[in-house]
């Protein structure tokens, strides 16, 4: 009789434990996947299997001041070509990414590059931005795990925030991203960067909302170091298209070398 009681109190503790722990659960697991929808929506944005692009480049510092318009080809996700078409003395300068090869071209010196890892980390013409920004395609989903982390009404508007952590085996350089998104169309406001130290590195302001490609997009992108007053680097979309025909022998060093 001792032992069914026994076994009697087991069961009815597992039953209210369940009670109070069941519904938590589930909405942590709710609030999970709704992070990654979320996520998987804004890595979408400017993702096809295909797409091109016209892109004005603006980068202010504390030395210089400097416009470069560039065209921008890309097919899934381990394939790019950047093309600088000008100022003049650098047109014709481009980075190609095949597979896990990155080359820049030369026109002036008619030489290409390969690209080291070392080396992926440094400016690109000499913009707050770095070679692996301006070639990476990997989906931010693919890399982080994600967590809402505010929801609710931010400077007059309903936005959602929530906190990438990398995976342990990403490879990643940031040791954290917190990106803010609005709350009715999931478009980005603004991300944050920070390092392993979770010491603020960067932050990229999204702004100038239109219907490009079919799509409704942030049409300018401001890149703000956090450790540089005043600077910035500025993407404008010129124009953009998804789904076009890009064969893989586009993506070749041949291409690389044309003017």
């Amino acid at each position: 009789m001792k032992k069914h009681l026994i076994i009697l109190c087991f069961l009815i503790f597992g039953i209210v434990l369940s009670f109070f722990s069941g519904p938590s659960s589930a909405a942590e697991k709710d609030s999970v996947a709704r992070a990654r929808q979320i996520l998987e929506e804004v890595d979408d944005l400017w993702r096809a299997d295909s797409s091109r692009s016209i892109v004005t480049m603006q980068v202010k510092t504390a030395n210089y001041t400097r416009s470069v318009r560039m065209e921008n080809w890309s097919k899934g996700k381990d394939q790019s070509l950047v093309r600088i078409i000008s100022p003049l003395k650098e047109k014709g300068t481009a980075t190609l990414k095949s597979g896990n090869s990155v080359y820049t071209y030369l026109p002036k010196t008619d030489r290409t590059i390969r690209l080291t890892s070392s080396m992926m980390m440094g400016s690109w013409m000499g913009s707050h931005f770095t070679n692996d920004d301006l070639v990476k395609e990997s989906r931010l989903s693919d890399d982080f795990d994600p967590d809402i982390t505010f929801e609710g009404i931010r400077e007059g508007r309903k936005v959602i925030e929530f906190t990438l952590v990398p995976k342990p085996d990403a490879p990643v350089v940031w040791g954290k991203i917190v990106t803010t998104v609005t709350d009715s169309d999931h478009l980005p406001i603004n991300s944050l960067y920070f390092d392993e130290d979770m010491v603020l590195m960067r932050s990229i302001v999204f702004s100038r909302i239109e219907m490009m490609g079919g799509r409704l997009l942030p049409k300018v992108l401001r890149v703000l170091p956090a450790d540089k007053e005043g600077e910035y680097t500025e993407l404008i979309y010129e124009e953009i298209s998804f789904g076009i025909d890009l064969p893989d022998s586009f993506f070749s060093l041949i291409s690389l070398r044309r003017r």
